[in-house]
């Protein structure tokens, strides 16, 4: 299924988290977190501003992207589960 995004949302996929703690630890899946961590999809065109000119989105297409806890709404495609936020959900792109 294709998926294109409006105006300044972005499609993200959450990334995996490490199963093991640095001490070796597995973590069980019901003590997990979801990841706050993912990597971009796709994006929109940008949100219109005052002058109704296009504003062009600071992520693109491959980004890996920080964003917060609570954002977006959650959406499965082809049984892999993503998000759609607005851009202004994301906290930081990880270079």
């Amino acid at each position: 299924m294709k998926l294109k995004p409006l105006a300044d949302r972005v499609l993200v996929r959450r990334l995996e988290v490490e199963e093991k703690t640095v001490g070796g630890i597995i973590i069980p899946d019901s003590a997990k977190e979801k990841p706050l961590k993912g990597e971009v999809i796709a994006a929109g065109p940008g949100k219109l501003d005052d002058n109704g000119s296009r504003v062009a989105l600071g992520v693109k297409e491959g980004d890996a992207v920080l964003f917060a806890k609570y954002a977006g709404t959650e959406i499965s495609i082809e049984g892999v589960d993503h998000l759609i936020m607005r851009e202004d959900d994301i906290l930081a792109v990880v270079e």
